[in-house]
């Protein structure tokens, strides 16, 4: 696990259609490209752009549940 800073969906400024930092968890590698992420106590998917080298966690569409 290690806490970073990264892009939250949740958190986009939708007058300028920007994307904003937060601090998020990434838990664990899920997948090619695909973490486990949490924000604010919900867990949810997130990738990892090489080209600007920031994640980017989906609280809005990509949440996790336990089932």
């Amino acid at each position: 696990m290690m806490k970073v800073e990264a892009y939250i969906h949740s958190l986009k400024d939708r007058a300028t259609n920007r994307n904003v930092l937060g601090e998020a968890e990434i838990i664990e590698s899920i997948g090619d490209n695909l973490y486990l992420a949490e924000y604010r106590g919900v867990r949810c998917t997130a990738i990892f752009n090489y080209f600007d080298g920031n994640y980017y966690v989906d609280d809005v569409y990509g949440i996790v549940t336990d089932k």
